[in-house]
């Protein structure tokens, strides 16, 4: 049993979960903390960001990426505030994270000092583990247990220390304790539920699978069912990449992030399956059709849509035992249809990024990072309009990995999952992707992907306006009031910092930029690349509603709306089927 302080016990507890970076802001408050982490430097590196939002958000997306805990800390009072958006974060998109979170010397405590705040309440809200010790020796027992917790509840857990505690030498022996990650359980499937599933896509017509992240890891048992039965797949919007997007039958995803094919099939559907999801909108999905619930959370089962037949189990071996029923469904007209909409949907999206009319389409700019990405490369998306041209035309066909805040929603989180990204595979290519205005809100960490020779590739697509809210406004009738801002050279910025800036406002210049990152990546550039993308407001189109098909809507409509969308050269749906049947 060895004598040393509590802050090296927690940090060796740290190491012993395989922890090897961690995210924070030293201070007074939790100085002795990182003096431990300083004793263990040769295994766990301390990133210091620039704002301690900045290293919660990176430490939920290294959750989010690898599906191991993330860690950041942050200091009393100021230090803890500043960690909220990421844990909150956490707790929305169900990533395990702990929070490290200092407090004023016991001594001090309860005396009014400098900064001293009850911190403890304001975590209830957050997770059910907030612990602050009160004596050295519970530090590194309740740091183990905040990581289990954490990787049970697949949440954040937080740890408050008051910084003495953690300088007081202490008796440590390393725990033993296995570090159990999943939990030691056999999923079973009920034979059934299978043949329940099987009739129900049997008798209809037109059915279609929803998939979720609970079928992360089951992209070949999703491809099979869709090649077996013929049935088209949708993905929410963090769950792209479950079926390749370049899969003839992957429609895309439905909603604001979504396509028209997608919104198409779901609307023609008479048989929806729902796996591995609790999708917050599909209380919007059409009426009067069977709705399939697969799910392992029994919580989940019909809250946000009621459901014909629920099945509660593990989905990646539900579809395995699934694809065994015999026989299999050939390709059927509502499958060939909804193949040709998607061939549309893509071709169309083309036209829209060569189109130089007023300036450089966005489109074009995720077309170019499709096109000079590598097949595992790994993408941190911001919110905004950013993210939805993401979402549309982006490579998720081979190893490749994103990272977004998909139901917190908060702005600024591409370039901290860029730096968890790099962090968590450094031989990776690693891409940022925000618009002008959440870049602006994080970019003074810049610094710490110069500070730390992480080769990212940001992209900031400036069009002077919160561009997703614009839409919001416009559709309400509203006045753009609040929406418009002054841009800033960003590449200038980028120089300044230390890193390497381009500028693009063309296509020409477009092709030169990412010529240029090709040339410095074969050079084995160690420098953050910051593409200043000067593109044009162009409203992108919303796919949530679209009044389109001449059998639901009368014609004034769908002359408007396909006028406002450009997609007057965009067959309706229906139409397609017509011609398959």
């Amino acid at each position: 049993m060895a004598k040393i302080t509590a802050g090296h016990a927690l940090a060796k507890v740290l190491v012993s979960w395989n922890i090897d970076h961690i995210y924070g802001i030293t201070a007074d408050s939790i100085n002795n903390t990182v003096d431990g982490l300083y004793q263990e430097r040769d295994h766990i590196k301390y990133i210091q960001v620039r704002h301690e939002e900045v290293g919660s958000l990176a430490a939920t997306a290294d959750a989010k990426l690898t599906g191991k805990v993330g860690i950041s800390f942050g200091s009393a009072g100021p230090g803890a505030t500043h960690l909220f958006n990421g844990l909150y974060d956490a707790k929305m998109d169900h990533a395990p994270v702990v929070a490290i979170v200092g407090q004023s010397a016991t001594p001090i405590m309860n005396t009014y000092f400098f900064q001293e705040m009850d911190q403890d309440p304001m975590f209830s809200d957050l997770t059910d583990f907030h612990k602050q010790v009160t004596n050295p020796d519970q530090i590194p027992y309740v740091m183990d247990e905040a990581i289990r917790y954490a990787y049970r509840t697949k949440g954040p857990a937080i740890v408050i220390i008051p910084d003495n505690l953690s300088g007081e030498t202490i008796e440590f022996e390393p725990y033993k304790t296995a570090k159990v990650l999943k939990p030691a359980t056999h999923a079973t499937v009920d034979q059934t539920a299978v043949d329940a599933v099987y009739e129900a896509i049997k008798a209809a017509k037109h059915p279609v699978l929803w998939a979720g992240l609970g079928l992360k890891d089951a992209r070949d048992e999703v491809v099979a069912f869709s090649e077996k039965f013929s049935v088209p797949v949708l993905t929410t919007a963090p769950a792209t990449g479950i079926m390749p997007t370049d899969h003839p039958n992957f429609m895309g995803s439905r909603g604001r992030l979504g396509t028209k094919p997608a919104f198409e099939v779901t609307q023609a559907a008479d048989l929806i399956i729902l796996a591995g999801t609790n999708y917050p909108f599909s209380r919007f999905l059409p009426q009067g059709i069977k709705f399939i619930q697969i799910n392992n959370n029994i919580e989940d089962l019909g809250k946000q849509h009621d459901i014909d037949l629920t099945v509660l189990a593990d989905a990646k071996p539900f579809f395995a035992q699934l694809n065994q029923t015999e026989p299999e469904i050939t390709p059927t007209p509502f499958l060939k249809a909804a193949r040709q909409d998607k061939q549309n949907w893509d071709a169309w999206l083309n036209k829209v990024a060569d189109d130089e009319q007023n300036g450089l389409a966005p489109e074009a700019v995720i077309r170019a990072i499709k096109e000079n990405s590598d097949d595992d490369a790994v993408f941190g998306l911001d919110v905004g309009n950013n993210l939805m041209w993401s979402i549309r035309q982006l490579p998720f066909n081979h190893d490749q990995k994103l990272s977004m805040s998909a139901w917190f929603g908060t702005m600024g989180y591409a370039l901290p999952a860029s730096i968890a990204g790099k962090l968590s595979y450094p031989h990776r290519q690693v891409f940022s992707i925000s618009g002008d205005g959440g870049f602006s809100m994080v970019m003074q960490d810049l610094l710490t992907q110069v500070q730390y020779n992480l080769p990212i590739i940001n992209v900031v697509l400036e069009n002077k306006a919160f561009g997703y809210i614009q839409h919001e406004k416009i559709t309400a009738n509203q006045e753009p009031y609040g929406i418009h801002f002054i841009g800033a050279d960003w590449a200038g910025f980028a120089d300044s910092m230390g890193a390497i800036g381009i500028k693009v406002d063309d296509k020409a210049s477009l092709a030169a930029a990412f010529k240029k990152v090709h040339d410095l990546q074969a050079a084995g550039n160690t420098k953050p690349i910051l593409i200043d993308a000067k593109v044009k407001n162009q409203d992108p189109v919303d796919t949530s509603f679209m009044p389109i098909d001449p059998e639901q809507f009368d014609q004034a409509t769908i002359e408007t709306y396909t006028k406002q969308s450009n997609l007057s050269d965009q067959p309706a749906f229906s139409e397609l089927l017509k011609n398959e049947e």
